[in-house]
């Protein structure tokens, strides 16, 4: 009799225990639920609608159908290009973005200036029509100029702030630091496009890749001839066994004596640089201050 009342007890606080749990989870997940309809059924579908911006529903995808449109034309060598050219730049938008915005001011410029020589002329000849082409072409040109200059805005940071940047790992690998923790101090303690593609490279080994593939790619996404250099010496003494403090060291001497050298020769040009406005602006300005007066009173002498 005794052990059947501990069966039973037993029985009855286990069959206890899981309708407990059971309720439990259920209502966590029914409260859930509820949530989820209380924020889903919040707002119907008009004022969905109402909420969203005027570029959100009707700008952004019309520049996306013409994105697609002029980018179904173009070569795919040519979009590759582009595709790194942006990675270069650093991002700044999307391809389909960037190929829209290309679309966009060549339609433009094109249009405005048909639409102005058929408002102004009634006619198109082949001189509207050089204009029109003209512009056309510098529609077509100006997204490119304007890439590659962020292209090369952002290298000339590179270049500029590379020997400080190594410098420092330099100073911290030889203080007792890894390369990788020399390089986290540095994209910690300095701003600018490299110490954001360094802290994108050490997000890359982190997550699993090799060091040498990411700095190889360190290097294709700035293109810049010192810091490529410098990759290339930190791989093959990884490879060699060298000691990497004695190469960082010759590595940031050798960077500094290329910006010297490039500052020297930028110097040595400027006197061939300012040679053209000086011809063409400055001493014909000069030829008027010096030679007006002496020509207004020759004319007045034989006036009389």
């Amino acid at each position: 009799m005794l052990i059947a009342l501990i069966a039973c007890a037993v029985f009855g606080s286990v069959a206890l225990l899981v309708i407990g749990l059971g309720r439990r989870t259920s209502s966590v997940m029914e409260s859930r639920l509820d949530e989820f309809r209380d924020q889903t059924t919040m707002f119907d579908g008009e004022e969905a609608d109402l909420n969203i911006s005027f570029a959100a529903r009707i700008l952004k995808p019309g520049m996306e159908g013409m994105a697609g449109a002029f980018g179904s034309v173009l070569p795919a060598s040519l979009l590759t290009k582009l595709e790194r050219q942006l990675v270069m730049a650093g991002n700044p938008m999307t391809l389909n973005t960037f190929v829209g915005i290309w679309a966009a001011c060549v339609l433009f410029m094109t249009g405005f200036i048909l639409f102005a020589v058929i408002t102004v002329g009634m006619t198109v000849g082949p001189l509207q029509a050089f204009m029109v082409l003209v512009f056309g072409i510098v529609g077509w040109m100006l997204p490119r100029i304007w890439l590659s200059g962020r292209v090369k805005a952002r290298q000339k940071e590179v270049v500029k702030s590379l020997p400080d940047a190594l410098d420092l790992v330099t100073v911290c690998v030889e203080a007792g630091l890894g390369l990788d923790a020399a390089l986290a101090r540095v994209a910690s303690w300095s701003d600018g496009p490299l110490a954001d593609e360094i802290t994108r490279m050490l997000r890359d080994i982190t997550m699993g890749k090799l060091r040498r593939e990411a700095l190889i790619e360190l290097t294709e996404r700035l293109e810049v001839e010192e810091l490529t250099s410098f990759v290339n010496s930190v791989i093959q003494a990884e490879q060699l066994g060298v000691g990497i403090a004695q190469v960082l060291r010759v590595q940031s001497e050798q960077i500094r004596t290329r910006r010297r050298q490039k500052a020297e020769k930028a110097a040595h040009e400027a006197a061939i640089k300012m040679l053209f406005p000086l011809v063409l602006f400055i001493f014909p300005a000069f030829i008027l201050v010096i030679l007006g007066p002496a020509g207004i009173r020759i004319t007045q002498s034989l006036a009389k």
